[in-house]
């Protein structure tokens, strides 16, 4: 009897394993699918990823190419704006030398104007804020 019950329980167990192993093979479809889509949106991402990086190191490239030549541009113009400056250094002490004479006889004809300008600027300020004033509800 022990053994009939025994082979029972046996035969039970053997039944049991196949009924879950046919659930599980029916889950694995479904599971695989995730597992597949999963990997998809994860190479995608990898690979989208991959591109933003390379053009941002592209992008770097480029910026530190174009400093490049900046300063190397920089580096060929500084002697020649050096000379440039050392020589017009003489001629703009001559011109001003030669505009200083007549500069005092046209700031006494410009001072007079530039006061009457300003005065009647003055007015038509004054004039502006009383209109202001009258349109103005009264407080």
């Amino acid at each position: 009897m022990k053994f009939t019950l025994a082979i029972a329980l046996l035969m039970l167990v053997i039944s049991h394993g196949t009924e879950s192993a046919s659930l599980v093979k029916r889950d694995v479809p479904a599971e695989i699918e995730k597992i597949t889509k999963y990997l998809q949106e994860l190479s995608s991402m990898l690979t989208t990823t991959t591109a933003e990086l390379v053009e941002k190191i592209k992008a770097a490239d480029l910026t530190s190419q174009a400093e490049a030549y900046l300063q190397e541009g920089k580096a060929q113009v500084q002697p020649l704006l050096e000379k440039v400056q050392a020589q017009l250094k003489p001629l703009t002490a001559n011109i001003d030398e030669k505009l200083k004479p007549l500069s005092g006889p046209i700031l006494s004809q410009i001072q007079p104007l530039a006061a009457s300008v300003e005065a009647q600027v003055e007015d038509l300020l004054r004039k502006v804020m009383d209109h202001t004033k009258a349109l103005l509800p009264p407080q």
